[in-house]
């Protein structure tokens, strides 16, 4: 029972108590005055009768006549006169009537009896006779009845009023309470809020204020290792200058892109080297030379992000190299972006080199998982070398000749318009389990794919990066989750699905999101919606999504995580179920120092809030027991179990 009920139920037993002893004190008192009221009419009557029969005590006939007409008056019970002292009863008059409003049970609960007074009759000096009254208490049993329902109704009025206020009362006292419920409930969910409002009751404002120094003190905590780890990876995998990624996370990204799953596309690296940085050097001075190296950088991040692709990873290898690495390009995008990069490098001035000189030259390499990335350097630095021996434009082409055509586009859009609209997706279930003991199941992520025209299922790595570039992403989510909802019906376990920016971001896709959850609550404590962490929406819009997602009951989980440690600071205020770190982290974990405590530092700012960390991609068993030692929750990947058609 909770407090506010108990406290209610203690105030309504107190008025009860305080009413009914009120109300009994008040009935006895005006019993025990009807009493005396009687006893004074009855003497009062007996006096003055004795007093006006005193002439006529040998008049038997006036005797009977004045006291009828005392008795008359219906105020008494009995008159009688009785002779002294041979005690005949000279005249009596009786009544046998009762108050007719005043119920049995009150009257007998009050027991109110007849009160007498008695007085003498003189004849002379002698005693002649007595008269002796019994007042009748029906009239005052009346008046005592009326004035206890009147005394009744006013104070079952008077509680019930009392009770309403202090209901009212004791709510408004006891709000804080709930807020401070809500408070602890949100940090059960990794949410750190503090309470604004903070109480006038001295014990409340004491409780609230406890629990906002606690909370002030996680989320301290929470952004301090945040810092920590947001410094280590920008020391670990940026580049000082220009902010890109560094050679290391390329050779990372790059290598992890080649390995064959269920996500990577292939598409294309491209290889950009700045001409002659050293004649510019010792030419324009080493300021001019990092200004212009900066612009590069700043262009190619730019060109990651108009084309929409949170994949994409821009580096900067040494001295004057950079790269792109661009999953899901096909060759005639690849053509477009490298001729927009040399326009836009072309309009950074050639300043310090000779007038037919470009400023870089570009090589485009066409790369598929599968391959080593020594394969996939080498025919960069081929294009390269290409493009520098040809005048006529500062960039080439090289792709993979001994690999099957690819595809165009109208094939890709006929045949996935077809798939979609034809429900011929179909689902794959990768395990996901704890890393420690048993290795029990955590979860199962759905993958998609979709079977071609021969009968055989095609990837989402392959189909992904059209479905994108028709703008069918959103199309696709929506078909994964009714598939998947469907799935949980019949055969209930815990599953992880993957959103696309493009079902978050738009407001009317989000609605329609919404309503498909909203219309399966039973199925919410199995399944969550995991979002990239590369395609997050602003921390204002990410939080709102998160409510949204949470008030349908279903959990949010995050995946791809640690290319934006700034938003470790966010994670106290999101409540999600998970993180899902990178496989380009956890790759050779085993035989890589630094990245273990990479690691390390992600778990330990993560622990301070109970956040489960999960690795992603997972190759071996070496790199399982080293995420088993620093504490990781759980793993994914082909050392954990590769996707099945059905959930194991």
């Amino acid at each position: 029972m909770s407090l506010l009920k108990q406290l209610f139920i203690a105030i309504c037993l107190f008025l009860v108590v305080a009413f009914t002893g009120s109300f009994i004190a008040g009935v006895e008192h005006s019993r025990e005055q009807s009493l005396a009221q009687l006893r004074s009419h009855a003497q009062d009557a007996a006096t003055a009768l004795g007093l006006s029969l005193t002439p006529h005590v040998d008049d038997p006939a006036m005797l009977e006549l004045m006291v009828s007409s005392i008795f008359d008056s219906g105020y008494f019970a009995s008159i009688r006169v009785v002779a002294i002292p041979s005690g005949e009863v000279l005249v009596e008059r009786r009544s046998t009537t009762t108050a007719d409003k005043v119920p049995d049970w009150f009257a007998r609960l009050v027991d109110l009896q007849p009160q007498g007074g008695d007085a003498l009759i003189m004849r002379g000096w002698e005693q002649a006779a007595r008269v002796e009254v019994l007042s009748h208490p029906r009239f005052a049993l009346a008046r005592l009845w009326d004035s206890a329902l009147a005394s009744l109704l006013w104070l079952l009025g008077c509680g019930l009023v009392s009770a309403l206020l202090g209901a009212w009362l004791l709510r408004a006292q006891l709000r804080p309470l709930d807020a401070l419920v809500q408070q602890a409930q949100a940090i059960s969910r990794r949410e750190f809020h503090s309470l604004p409002k903070v109480p006038r009751t001295p014990e409340l404002k004491r409780v609230v204020l406890a629990m906002n120094q606690m909370v002030d003190k996680l989320r301290t905590l929470f952004a301090e290792e945040a810092a920590r780890s947001e410094q280590l990876r920008e020391s670990a995998y940026q580049d000082s200058l220009t902010g890109l990624a560094n050679r290391r996370l390329f050779d990372i990204r790059l290598a992890n892109q080649l390995i064959v799953n269920e996500q990577n596309a292939e598409g294309y690296l491209l290889l950009l080297r700045v001409n002659d940085l050293a004649g510019l050097n010792q030419r324009l001075g080493a300021q001019h030379s990092d200004a212009l190296l900066a612009a590069i950088g700043e262009r190619l991040r730019q060109c990651s992000v108009e084309a929409g692709h949170g994949d994409w990873l821009a580096s900067r290898n040494r001295g004057g190299e950079f790269s792109l690495l661009a999953p899901g390009l096909s060759a005639e995008e690849a053509e477009r972006l490298a001729a927009q990069l040399c326009d836009a490098l072309d309009s950074l001035g050639r300043t310090g080199a000779s007038d037919c000189s470009p400023v870089a030259h570009l090589g485009l390499a066409a790369f598929r998982p599968g391959e080593s990335a020594e394969q996939v350097l080498e025919r960069a630095d081929q294009a390269l070398a290409e493009a520098q021996r040809h005048a006529q434009r500062p960039w080439a082409r090289i792709d993979d000749f001994s690999a099957a055509p690819a595809h165009g586009h109208e094939h890709w859009r006929t045949w996935l318009d077809a798939a979609l609209a034809g429900r011929h997706l179909q689902l794959f279930f990768q395990p996901v389990r704890r890393c420690a003991g048993e290795r029990e199941l955590l979860h199962h992520k759905v993958l998609a794919r979709l079977h071609d025209a021969q009968g055989e299922t095609v990837p989402a790595g392959r189909f992904l990066p059209w479905v994108e570039r028709f703008g069918w992403a959103a199309r696709l989510d929506m078909a994964m989750l009714e598939r998947c909802l469907e799935h949980l019906q019949r055969y209930p376990q815990p599953l992880a699905l993957s959103l696309s920016t493009a079902s978050l971001q738009d407001a009317g896709n989000l609605e329609r999101l919404l309503a498909m959850l909203d219309k399966q609550p039973a199925c919410a404590h199995l399944l969550t919606l995991e979002i990239d962490e590369r395609h997050l929406p602003p921390a204002d819009e990410l939080e709102q999504l998160c409510q949204a997602i949470r008030r349908t009951g279903y959990r949010l989980g995050l995946q791809h995580f640690g290319g934006r440690f700034s938003l470790i600071g966010n994670l106290t205020r999101l409540g999600l179920a998970y993180l899902k770190i990178d496989g380009s982290y956890i790759r050779a974990i085993d035989r890589e120092p630094d990245k273990r405590l990479f690691i390390e530092t992600i778990r330990r700012a993560t622990h301070s809030i109970d956040l489960p960390l999960i690795a992603e991609m997972v190759e071996t068993e070496g790199e399982l027991q080293v995420l088993e030692r620093l504490g990781i929750h759980g793993a994914m990947g082909r050392a954990i179990g590769t996707p099945q058609l059905r959930a194991e």
